[in-house]
């Protein structure tokens, strides 16, 4: 059952429930996006949370999550229908007497793909029609909340045809006519600034940029996704986090590489960090040899980092 966010307040409390520790700034756009009905682009660094941003909305508000992957050289035909062609081509074996009965008496090529033609609608029918994400989402039974995950990543053509979809929730098949929405899904695009995307996008969404959080919400994160973690490891990891953003290194650690150090020291036995321990263990946190490197030579640093 869909249950409409009430208020902004509401819209925090339900995403905590559902696992999701949300900023002022989240809880307000959940809220707006949700009574609006207007699509919410969802900006920030990788690892941040705003796929999974999407998935808690949907748990919160009891919509069924649809999801397509953006990709360089996504077309229409992947991210809205296709046609089984194998399901028409058997089908087209089992009734091919009756096809044979359909064009018997016909002279010539030409009249006997004309009487065929006329029942084209048969073989392009909605039995052999394959939904991809955007159809899915609109054609949904139930109301439904359609991820468009790292938008940034397809090509500017793509961009544009999924402006379409956003402005009017229908689609047209040639075979079919227009579908309409069943019910006007609620939308969720995320990007992690790989390119610049349109002004025109921009201005369907509601926007909304997630940075690394805060210190304090750090540590609420870790404690809600590692229940039992010991307080001082904890504390003493997100500090050591909070200290490594601040290196000028390719790619700075995300909140999931604070839980996986979290969890992998918590499999060591570690209680806290000293400079040999950091060292040892970089590359759960760090992904580039060279950042790992940098970050050696500060781990005296590192390990030092305690939290306000």
């Amino acid at each position: 059952m869909v249950h409409a966010l009430s208020s902004v307040q509401d819209a925090a409390e339900r995403l905590k429930a559902v696992g999701y520790l949300p900023s002022p700034e989240i809880a307000s756009s959940a809220f707006l996006a949700d009574r609006l009905e207007k699509p919410v682009l969802v900006e920030g660094p990788a690892g941040v949370g705003k796929t999974e941003l999407a998935r808690a909305l949907a748990l919160a508000t009891g919509r069924t999550l649809i999801r397509l992957q953006c990709y360089e050289g996504l077309d229409e035909s992947k991210a809205l229908y296709e046609w089984e062609y194998a399901k028409q081509l058997l089908y087209t074996q089992l009734l091919k007497d009756k096809i044979a009965e359909a064009i018997a008496g016909t002279q010539t090529l030409a009249e006997a793909a004309e009487r065929i033609a006329g029942s084209a609608n048969l073989f392009f029918s909605e039995r052999f029609l394959l939904p991809r994400p955007l159809l899915a989402a609109i054609r949904s039974p139930e109301p439904a909340l359609l991820l468009i995950d790292e938008v940034d990543k397809a090509d500017p053509e793509f961009e544009a045809f999924l402006l379409e979809v956003l402005s009017d929730f229908a689609v047209t098949v040639p075979e079919l006519g227009t579908i309409q929405a069943v019910h006007k899904p609620r939308v969720v695009l995320t990007s992690n600034a790989a390119r610049e995307l349109s002004d025109a996008l921009k201005r369907r969404c509601l926007h909304l940029y997630i940075d690394f959080p805060t210190a304090q919400r750090e540590l609420e994160i870790v404690r809600s996704r590692i229940p039992g973690v010991a307080d001082a490891l904890a504390r003493k990891v997100v500090a050591a986090v909070q200290a490594i953003r601040k290196l000028d290194l390719k790619k700075l650690p995300s909140i999931s590489e604070t839980l996986d150090w979290v969890r992998a020291l918590t499999l060591l036995n570690a209680s806290t960090l000293d400079a040999q321990l950091v060292s040892e263990t970089l590359s759960t946190v760090l992904k580039y040899e060279a950042d790992i490197a940098k970050a050696k030579e500060h781990a005296s640093y590192i390990a030092a980092a305690e939290l306000r």
